[in-house]
């Protein structure tokens, strides 16, 4: 977590910045946004739909995160200068959901709006959330998986985090459903691996070993998923892989029946969407407080229709 010393450095940077807001009328707008990461294909994806959001709209967008899903000291960091360079609007998306709020409600009082994206905050201070119904499309993925077992026996859900919005929702999402909706099938543990793919992968194996009679193995996001696959393969087990996210690997792992199917999220949309809001809402103008950017289940029977290679990603 972050330290008290970084909190109280992060707060007195901002409020030197009073109610002034955004740049002067003839300066573009400033709209930095501060992802959970930066390594994995799903955020170059959201970059390059904020990217091209900047180019349309005559905005300049930087796009950072830390280095990988669990430095939420790194990301708390990377918030408060970006705040202190006072843009006109902050797009955001939050590794731990309660983390920031602290510097959030600063940037409020400074009237610099907060876009979260990707994942929400547990406040009402972000003017608007652009993300995917994570809760609806894990519960998709938890009926795919009990349809591909056929409706009974033993699935794993290897997270990314417990500490996310994105985290908690496809955990929830997934698990609700196959509760509600499919009585037959046991959820024998949930594990966390960060969304790193070397500790997913070991993970996995471990869980396998636990449960030699396990049928399925759900993994949130594109670190988790990659850990998913790498983990079976190398032991060699035949078990049912769902994934979230796209990128070549999982895409790969689709194609060659390593991984039977995914949820793909629209990335590029969903950073396009974010800027577009913040400079909506640095103009003073009424922005949607929910943008649902879509989700889509695919496999080898549509990967390579139109509709879903358009939100796919390399």
């Amino acid at each position: 977590m972050f330290t008290r010393r970084t909190l109280l450095s992060a707060v007195a940077a901002i409020s030197l910045l009073g109610a002034a807001t955004g740049a002067s009328a003839e300066d573009k707008l400033y709209v930095p946004l501060i992802s959970k990461g930066f390594q994995h294909q799903f955020w170059q994806a959201v970059k390059a739909g904020a990217d091209k959001a900047g180019a349309e709209l005559g905005v300049e967008v930087t796009f950072e995160g830390p280095d990988n899903e669990s430095q939420v000291d790194k990301q708390i960091d990377m918030l408060a200068a970006a705040l202190a360079k006072n843009p006109a609007a902050i797009g955001f998306a939050a590794l731990d959901s309660q983390a920031a709020i602290p510097l959030l409600k600063q940037a409020q009082e400074a009237h610099i709006p907060v876009i979260a994206f990707d994942s929400g905050v547990d406040s009402d201070i972000p003017v608007a959330t652009a993300s995917t119904d994570n809760v609806a499309a894990a519960a998709l993925a938890a009926d795919k998986m009990a349809e591909l077992i056929g409706d009974a026996g033993k699935v794993a859900v290897v997270a990314h985090d417990q500490t996310s919005r994105t985290g908690v929702d496809r955990r929830d999402g997934f698990v609700n459903r196959i509760k509600e909706a499919h009585p037959n099938v046991e959820i024998v543990t949930i594990e966390y691996g960060g969304g790193d793919h070397l500790k997913s992968t070991e993970i996995t194996k471990a869980i396998l070993t636990a449960n030699p009679d396990i049928k399925g193995i759900f993994g949130t996001n594109e670190g988790s998923a990659i850990g998913v696959v790498n983990g079976v393969k190398e032991a060699g087990a035949k078990v049912v892989v769902v994934g979230y996210d796209s990128g070549k690997a999982q895409k790969d792992a689709i194609r060659d029946g390593t991984m039977a199917g995914a949820i793909t999220q629209n990335p590029v949309g969903i950073g396009y969407e974010t800027v577009k809001a913040a400079v909506a809402a640095a103009k003073g103008e009424t922005v949607e407080k929910n943008i649902d950017t879509g989700f889509y289940w695919y496999d080898k029977t549509n990967i390579d229709s139109p509709e879903i290679s358009a939100v796919l990603y390399d």
